[in-house]
Parts: structure tokens; C-alpha cells; sequence
């Protein structure tokens, strides 16, 4: 807890997908604009950046709350945003009378008034926007990363999959002005960022708004003249506005990288249906071929649910064919829960648990095999990794280094002699393939020290103290079969 002579300390708690991390960081940039400083050891302000697509999600931020009460007694302010936060909105203070702010995720601007209102008047501030009043893109942002940003095209989105409440939570799709985006591309650079993610609920409808079916397509080949941006990635596409013109700027466009996220959910074309996805295992699967034949090197992650309500034995197997098919080289996998609030959550026909958990094993049993396979593809490759900060959890004990490729698989290589910072780009040769892993044990080829390590080394000198920066990525990289996502990623 603070002093008198200290600033008062905060701790964000996220819970979910892409859009919340870099929510997170966002309301981080806030307190630190307002004086607050990230804290050390106990906080005075704990904020829960939350999740609604999991049937648990209230159980478990009740539970964290529950943990939380003597201290709330004690001092501590609690804050709870996030989509469960605009969910349920007057429900949290009943249940969890010491919560002091809740706020929603239209308005992750008015944070730190709320706070201090709270604070001033000794009772709790519930806020909820039902509609965005400040796209959150012009907020300030505390930044891990000197090396990668995340760059928001849009919030919101316009699908109505059966599985999923994003949509009711977040709004109607928004979507920023090229220009807007490509100076914030250009601001990141300028400070030293070599990679940008370009974020969207739905990335590839950008441009709906304001009329331009090809608007997504542009944007990835503007982001190709930027000086100084070595990578651009985007996630998460729908396969329904997936389109060739994207695939043709992909594989012309140098710094975009030959990786693709695009989610599955289902390779049944009923239980599509039922899902309310507007695609079917055909055109999916024509997507597929259709990016591999422009860009062979491609790494294709996904989404897969398993067990969505009416989901038969046969639709399962369909499920496997895609699989089978696409070979991808990671997916998130979701067992189906309910969402309370979603169309799915009342439908008949939900599949007994002990049915979803064995085709579960089964998919994830499937999957691994293919993206081990497909790794081993990769031994005796020459990559260029770009160094990463906290990507190789045995890399101290290995004395190894840790990065990611162009198509986003994670390589552990072996530490060179001379010193390598992460926003550093390394030369080296891959000598074996795990499931979910490369690794480059022979030496280092090439180093190339860079701006971005050198944004990195600065910061490690001179630590900013309540700086906030434009936009930022936390790790990144090829899922993993246990990822902390959604159900739905960022959600198509």
C-alpha cells in the first residue's frame, strides 16, 4: 500500500481474449496518466479486466472478489470492467458489496474518475455505457512490449453466432479511419516497434462501415510502405468476409507474415449452420487451398468447439476431416459451455460431458499428431527469429534464447556469445521439432541488433515511472491446447 509521499499503486487482473489484454492495457495507461503507479508488491487499486463467454466466469471472479474482502476492508479499491462487468452490471455490487467501481466496456475511459469518486464518497460507482462514446484507440496505453504492438481496426461486431455474446456486450461494429491507423502504425514504429498485430472482433469486415469491401486488403498493403515495420499479422479473420483479394496482399505484401489465424468452430456443415456460422466445410476448406497455393509457407491456426449443443458422432468425424484436411499447425480447442445469454445456451440436444470430453481427447489427440508433423517439416530450415521476452519458461536452465519465426512458431535457440536483446533479430538453423515448439541448437548464424532492442535496453536502464505509451502486445504466437482465450479467440 501507498504513503503519503508515494503515489498510489494499481494491479490489472485480465481475464479473455486479444481485445482484453489490450483493454487491459489501456486502463493501465489511464491510472498511470492519473498518478497512479504499477505496483511492486501489495496495490492499493486491484481492477478485474473480465471474461462473459465461459459458463464460470461469474463463479470465478466472485470467487477472486471473495478473497479479496478483508483487504477491501482494510483500504483496498476494487474495480471490475470488462464484459461481465456490463453483463451484469448492478449484480456485482449486490453480491460483492466492497466492490467500489463498475464500469463496463464503452466507457474503460472514466476509470479513474470513478475511482476517485468512489474514494470521495465512500460508495460504490456502477457506470455502464450501452453504446462506445471514445473509440478506445485515442486512450493512453502502457505498453509491455518495445518490439510488438497491437493496433485496434475496429471494436465490436455484427455476427450473431449462436455460442457467443461478444456481439451484445460490445456493440455493433466501429471501425477507424485508415488513416487514423496508419499513423498509429507509423507513431509505433517511430519508437521502435517492429511488429504490429492489427486487432479486430471481426478484422477482415473492416471497412463495412464506411463502404469499402476492400478496405482490409488496403490496409495490409499500406502497412506494407511503412519504413521500418518488419512484420504485420492480423487476427482473428471470419471465414464469410475472408476474400481473395486479402490472400492476393498477403502473399505480395513483403512484411506481412505467412501466418493466418482462422477459426473453424465447426467442420459439420448442420452444426454451422446451427451455430449461425455463414460458411460451410467447403468454402472453408476452398480457403485453405486457396492461401496455401499463394503462400506455401503458411502456418494456419484455429478454433475448434467440440460438443456444441445436437453435435452427433457423424458431425464430429466432419469435424476431423477438416482437420484432417487443413493441418493446422495449432489450435485452440473448447469443450462447449454454456454462455448464459446466447441462443445456444437454451438449445436442446446439449451433449452429455462425458461424450464432449472423449471426442475432446480424441481432436486434441489428432491435432497434436499433425502439428508435431508439421514441425518436423521445419527441421533443417534457416529462420529469422525475432528475439522474444519471456516466451522460453526453461530457457534459463537450457541457456537458451527464446522467438518467434515469420509464420509465428516459437523457437528456443541456443544463447550466442555476443549479448542479444529481445526486439533482436537472430539467424539460426532448426535441429528439432516439437509438438508445439522448435528448437536451434547448432550456433547462431547472424545477429542483427535493432531498434527495438535497443527501445528494450533503454527501458531496461531507465525504467519509465508512470510513462504510458500508444499500444502494446504481450506474448503472442501459436496457441496453445490450453489457452487462457475465449471460446472464440477474439471471437469468428
Amino acid at each position: 500500500m501507498n504513503t503519503a509521499e508515494s503515489p498510489r499503486t494499481y494491479e490489472v487482473r485480465t481475464y479473455g481474449c486479444q481485445m482484453n489484454v489490450h483493454d487491459s492495457e489501456r486502463l493501465a495507461g489511464l491510472l498511470e496518466s492519473a498518478g497512479y503507479a504499477k505496483a511492486e508488491g501489495e496495490p492499493d487499486v486491484i481492477v478485474f479486466n473480465t471474461c462473459a463467454v465461459r459458463e464460470n466466469a461469474d463463479n470465478r471472479l466472485y470467487g477472486n472478489l471473495g478473497h479479496l474482502r478483508k483487504k477491501a476492508e482494510n483500504g483496498l479499491q476494487i474495480a471490475v470492467g470488462g464484459c461481465l462487468a456490463q453483463k451484469d452490471r448492478d449484480t456485482i455490487v449486490k453480491r460483492a458489496p466492497w466492490v467500489d467501481v463498475v464500469f463496463g466496456t464503452h466507457n474503460i475511459g472514466a476509470l479513474p474518475v470513478l475511482l476517485e469518486r468512489a474514494r470521495v464518497q465512500q460508495e460504490a460507482q456502477v457506470e455502464i455505457e450501452e453504446s462506445l462514446s471514445v473509440f478506445p484507440s485515442t486512450l493512453p496505453t502502457r505498453r509491455e512490449s518495445p518490439y510488438a504492438a497491437w493496433v485496434s481496426v475496429s471494436v465490436g461486431c455484427n455476427n450473431t453466432c449462436t455460442f457467443c455474446i461478444v456481439p451484445a456486450l460490445r456493440g455493433k461494429e466501429k471501425d477507424r479511419r485508415p488513416g487514423e491507423i496508419l499513423a498509429e502504425v507509423e507513431a509505433l514504429v517511430a519508437e521502435g516497434v517492429l511488429e504490429v498485430t492489427l486487432l479486430g472482433q471481426n478484422v477482415n469486415a473492416y471497412g463495412a462501415e464506411f463502404g469499402d469491401r476492400e478496405a482490409f486488403a488496403k490496409l495490409l498493403r499500406a502497412c506494407g510502405g511503412v519504413d521500418g515495420l518488419e512484420r504485420v499479422r492480423f487476427t482473428s479473420p471470419h471465414p464469410r468476409d475472408f476474400t481473395d483479394d486479402v490472400i492476393a496482399a498477403m502473399a505480395e505484401t513483403p512484411n506481412v507474415m505467412p501466418s493466418l489465424h482462422m477459426p473453424l468452430q465447426s467442420g459439420s456443415d448442420p452444426v454451422l449452420k446451427a451455430m449461425r456460422r455463414s460458411y460451410r466445410q467447403d468454402r472453408y476448406l476452398g480457403i485453405i487451398e486457396r492461401v496455401r497455393a499463394a503462400i506455401p509457407d503458411a502456418a494456419i491456426t484455429t478454433d475448434i468447439i467440440v460438443g456444441f449443443p445436437g453435435e452427433t458422432e457423424a458431425d464430429f468425424e466432419q469435424t476431423l476431416h477438416v482437420v484432417r484436411e487443413a493441418r493446422f499447425s495449432g489450435a485452440f480447442t473448447f469443450q462447449y459451455s454454456k454462455r448464459p445469454g446466447t441462443p445456444a445456451a437454451t438449445m436442446d440436444h446439449q451433449v452429455p460431458k462425458e461424450v464432449v470430453q472423449e471426442r475432446y481427447e480424441r481432436l486434441v489427440e489428432l491435432q497434436e499428431q499433425i502439428s508435431w508433423d508439421e514441425n518436423k517439416k521445419q527441421v533443417g530450415r534457416t529462420l529469422e527469429l525475432l528475439v522474444a521476452e519471456g516466451e522460453g519458461s526453461k530457457d534459463a536452465a537450457t541457456r537458451r534464447l527464446s522467438g518467434r519465426a515469420p509464420d509465428n512458431r516459437l523457437v528456443h535457440f541456443t544463447r550466442p556469445d555476443q549479448p542479444v536483446r529481445p526486439g533482436d533479430m537472430v539467424t539460426v538453423e532448426v535441429t528439432y521439432a516439437a509438438p508445439h515448439h522448435l528448437l536451434a541448437d547448432s550456433p547462431v548464424q547472424a545477429v542483427r541488433r535493432t531498434r527495438a532492442g535497443d527501445a528494450w535496453e533503454a527501458g531496461q536502464a531507465a525504467p519509465a515511472e508512470g510513462s504510458a505509451v500508444s499500444l502494446g502486445m504481450p506474448k503472442i504466437g501459436v496457441p496453445a491446447p490450453a489457452p487462457v482465450a475465449s471460446g472464440c479467440s477474439t471471437c469468428p
